[in-house]
């Protein structure tokens, strides 16, 4: 998926939850997850693999698609048979003023799940790790920066990342779909005098 082609979601409060809401739910999550592994799915194809009825998949596809989390395929289309696809989104969250209790609720679940996933993410990186030539990279350090110095170093990183990407259709026969995640947070309690930041 190329980065360049994402957009940020936005909307209400009452918008933002709903969209977790729907994120977090397990069978629309697994159904996510199909989509992204085959590209392309209808509710038949779904239902065999997530060993749920038709009926119950036709509908958690529609309320994905009123997420906007994917989108018919007309050209595949035909009568009663829709097939689908997932589309490029990038969200970001919205600032804590901004958000309802019952948005921070539903964003909290929608973190806790993404946190369990990104631990076993972590997990298969350490197990798969090849060593500095392999497809797995992985890099923990700590260092001391300013504000803006975060901000200019977040929108390098997005470049960077834009430069190195392909879109799904345009990426060459040897390119792999790859997990990449970005955290920078100030430690809790500044170090010691002399100390490293870890």
């Amino acid at each position: 998926m190329d980065p360049s082609a994402r957009q940020p979601t936005a909307g209400t409060s009452a918008e933002r939850t709903e969209l977790y809401k729907t994120l977090t739910n397990p069978v629309r999550r697994r159904i996510l997850d199909y989509i992204g592994q085959h590209r392309e799915a209808n509710s038949t194809t779904v239902a065999r693999s997530l060993g749920e009825s038709t009926g119950t998949t036709s509908y958690h596809l529609r309320k994905l698609a009123e997420q906007h989390l994917i989108e018919e395929i007309p050209e595949r289309s035909g009568g009663r048979e829709r097939w689908w696809r997932l589309l490029p989104v990038e969200h970001i969250t919205a600032a804590p003023a901004e958000r309802t209790p019952e948005e921070d609720s539903a964003l909290a679940e929608w973190n806790s799940q993404r946190l369990s996933a990104d631990i076993d993410l972590y997990i298969r990186a350490l197990a798969e790790y090849e060593g500095p030539d392999g497809w797995v990279q992985a890099q923990r350090t700590g260092t001391w920066m300013t504000r803006e110095g975060v901000h200019a170093f977040y929108a390098e990183y997005l470049d960077l990342l834009r430069k190195h990407s392909y879109a799904e259709e345009l990426a060459p026969p040897d390119a792999r779909p790859m997990a990449i995640r970005f955290l920078a947070i100030p430690q809790a309690e500044p170090p010691a005098a002399g100390s490293p930041p870890c």
